[in-house]
């Protein structure tokens, strides 16, 4: 169950850290300061798959934690109250 949570996590991070290259100057900037301003013409061919690669990670990660959680959770059979 622990692996589950960890998948969550790294997509969830992966996601955010690539949508803020993707949407934002950040990475444009980055690029120039190290002298790499060339390489900004294909960031979109590098980005966009990668931003679909990790949300396809995370509706993975959380589908197969919600199974997880599903067999683990109590069905209430032989509780007393």
């Amino acid at each position: 169950m622990e692996d589950s949570k960890t998948l969550v996590r790294v997509g969830v991070a992966g996601t955010v850290l690539v949508a803020l290259c993707c949407f934002t100057p950040l990475l444009v900037a980055l690029l120039g300061v190290l002298g790499l301003s060339a390489l900004t013409g294909i960031l979109d061919d590098v980005l966009l798959p990668a931003l679909a690669a990790f949300v396809g990670l995370t509706i993975y990660a959380i589908q197969r934690k919600r199974k997880i959680d599903a067999c683990h959770a109590p069905t209430g059979a032989g509780e007393r109250k």
